[in-house]
């Protein structure tokens, strides 16, 4: 077994596998404190590798049997403490009529070994359509996928359990206001967060269904694809393909915080212990230079935006024309 280090410091994490240069979709481990789960786009085969949160170094690389994966745009862990691999892509945004989930339970130890996995055809009740985003629910199990548009995606329900025999049909929930590249729960199951390229949606999670809470901060990433909460909920993790590939860290505030972690708040509250916030209440100079900084903040983003856009339609026209 490869030692790690343990439970991350919500500080963010560089990844330093040099095979790891498309990393799509980022999931904490269960099994293994401090661990994340994560994997190329697609031409890389069928690999999924764990990534020490503290080092970025890879710890097991873990290769899925009998199946050739398409395009693989997705990471999630369930409550069972099953991995859901979505080869869920589709760049040419509807050519294939269906799309695969493949599922493993996380290893007992962390080694590179070869894998079975249970292999789930999904289908979409509305018609094909690409997507990157897949999360499961904590407490359910139930599998969801967030379709990607450009003009905003949709959010899928599949079955209350999914088939290993027949197609598991995915219906429409909701719209999704966002380009999305990936979404994930919080532990507690009481929020959903959705992220694109440049943005991203937080949504309180109730009886299976959305309800928006607001923007998400979203760092400039060189093409942001992931994203995953810390085990403790409080933070987002949000990483990027590329050579060393950046996972960021942004805490997410006020309701949008999981609602464990309100919970706590309200109870630190009460006893007087405080915390951060504390130290800008009441302060409005500080939060005029706040308005500021955002303002500037978003021409900068804005201004990026505009090249990143122009940047990945060129980048998509190339894998068309491939």
């Amino acid at each position: 077994m490869r030692p790690y280090a343990g439970p991350p410091a919500a500080d963010g994490f560089t990844i330093e596998d040099e095979r790891i240069t498309e990393s799509s979709g980022l999931a904490a481990s269960r099994a293994h404190p401090g661990v994340y789960w994560t994997h190329n786009d697609s031409d890389d085969g069928p690999y999924v590798y764990a990534v020490d949160g503290r080092t970025g170094r890879t710890v097991a690389t873990i290769t899925l049997t009998g199946v050739a994966p398409r395009d693989v745009e997705a990471v999630s862990v369930g409550p069972d403490g099953d991995v859901h691999v979505g080869d869920i892509g589709d760049n040419f945004g509807g050519r294939w009529p269906e799309v695969w989930i493949y599922r493993f339970p996380e290893p007992e130890e962390l080694t590179d070994r070869a894998v079975e996995v249970t292999r789930h055809t999904v289908r979409y009740a509305d018609g094909p359509r690409d997507a990157e985003s897949l999360a499961v629910h904590p407490g359910t199990g139930r599998v969801y996928i967030v379709s990607k548009d450009e003009d905003g995606g949709a959010l899928y329900a599949g079955p209350e359990e999914l088939s290993a025999s027949g197609v598991n049909t995915f219906t429409r929930v909701a719209a999704v206001d966002v380009w999305a590249t990936d979404a994930a729960f919080s532990p507690d199951g009481t929020r959903l967060a959705v992220r694109g390229y440049f943005d991203g949606r937080m949504y309180a999670w109730r009886d299976g269904k959305p309800r928006e809470l607001g923007r998400l901060t979203v760092p400039m990433q060189r093409q942001g694809e992931s994203l995953t909460f810390t085990p403790d909920g409080r933070t987002l993790l949000y990483g990027t393909e590329g050579a060393r590939g950046a996972v960021q860290p942004r805490e997410p505030t006020g309701d949008q915080l999981p609602e464990s972690v309100r919970r706590e708040e309200a109870e630190r509250s009460r006893d007087g212990e405080g915390g951060p916030a504390d130290d800008r209440a009441g302060d409005p100079a500080g939060d005029a230079a706040g308005e500021e900084g955002q303002g500037n903040t978003t021409v900068l983003v804005l201004a990026l935006a505009s090249v990143a856009v122009l940047f990945l339609a060129l980048r998509r026209a190339a894998r068309r024309r491939g």
